[in-house]
């Protein structure tokens, strides 16, 4: 039987390092030695405190993470990937007495060919973000789509926007940000508290917040027909006062999951230097004090990214 170590959610605030059962690899799949794992603070922190929306595949105990890089170790039947292949793992599903919805925070994976990102070894820790700038990028990118010309949450997907609008041409968008922690950092753009904006006539705000209660307050800062790109990931029913969405004939759109060809633009902006990831990991752990880092990802609003270093996992 093999075995790897990876993070474990056992129940609702219960998390740990443990050892996992791996299934055996399938033609098509390769090994993965994770070098980096990161932490979500949507969606993992989600499924630690109990708030995760039910998803096919879902319950406990379970392997969280959906942002790991490392090295293929391991081959199989694989015509498209070679040993020593650093590979960005958008999840995984390869265990046998634990669920791997996501999957990713283990030292070894086992993972189709198909599901996984060749990006260049040099990322290092830096690769754990493609998946959040290629889902920044779905959020902007489309026929008709505007770039935002504010974005709520300084947090690392709310950097990722502002990057890639700057990037794209546009115009650099005003971020809101509350934590005065979180004010810094920005690369060619404003950052302000919310009370110290006084603009009424945005024409397309994004938020990045995840805060389901936040439509009230930004349809207020909307022109007419204006709209509102949901680009965070909401537990909770999101509610607004119709009357002034009304007076705007506002619009909301929700931006899911990227795409192929998100992955693509994502990965030649990355390797073109057009869009860094520089600056954005602010707090790095090895695997064997995984449960401190949870902690202080999900607990210290200071973390803007906790990463999971596996590289001298025992």
């Amino acid at each position: 039987m093999i075995e790897t170590e990876a993070v474990i959610i056992k129940d609702p605030g219960k998390l740990y390092l443990g050892n996992v059962a791996l299934r055996e690899p399938s033609a098509g799949e390769v090994v993965v030695q994770t070098h980096f794992s990161g932490v979500s603070t949507g969606t993992e922190r989600l499924f630690w405190n109990g708030e995760m929306p039910t998803f096919p595949g879902m319950g406990y105990p379970l392997v969280p993470g959906y942002e790991a890089v490392g090295e293929i170790v391991d081959t199989r039947g694989s015509n498209k990937l070679k040993l020593g292949d650093f590979v960005f793992v958008p999840g995984a599903n390869c265990y046998k007495d634990v669920k791997g919805l996501f999957g990713a925070s283990a030292r070894q994976l086992i993972v189709s060919e198909e599901k996984l990102i060749k990006i260049d070894k040099n990322l290092d820790s830096t690769g754990t973000l493609f998946a959040l700038a290629a889902t920044a990028r779905h959020a902007i990118a489309g026929l008709g789509n505007k770039m935002p010309n504010l974005i709520v949450g300084h947090g690392v997907l709310g950097r990722l926007l502002a990057r890639l609008t700057i990037a794209a041409g546009g115009e650099p968008p005003v971020v809101w940000e509350t934590n005065p922690s979180r004010i810094s950092g920005s690369e060619g753009y404003e950052v302000l508290n919310p009370v110290e904006d006084n603009k009424r006539d945005y024409e397309s705000i994004y938020d990045a917040s995840g805060d389901p209660l936040i439509l009230d307050q930004i349809i207020q800062r909307l022109k007419k027909n204006g709209e509102i790109v949901l680009a965070g990931f909401y537990s909770n029913p999101l509610t607004f006062t119709f009357p002034p969405a009304f007076m705007r004939e506002a619009k909301i759109r929700i931006s899911a999951e990227f795409t192929t060809e998100d992955v693509s633009v994502t990965k030649s902006l990355i390797e073109t230097e057009a869009l860094s990831l520089e600056n954005l990991i602010s707090d790095t752990r090895p695997a064997v004090a995984s449960t401190e880092a949870y902690k202080v990802a999900f607990e210290d609003t200071n973390c803007l990214k906790m990463v999971i270093d596996w590289r001298n996992a025992a």
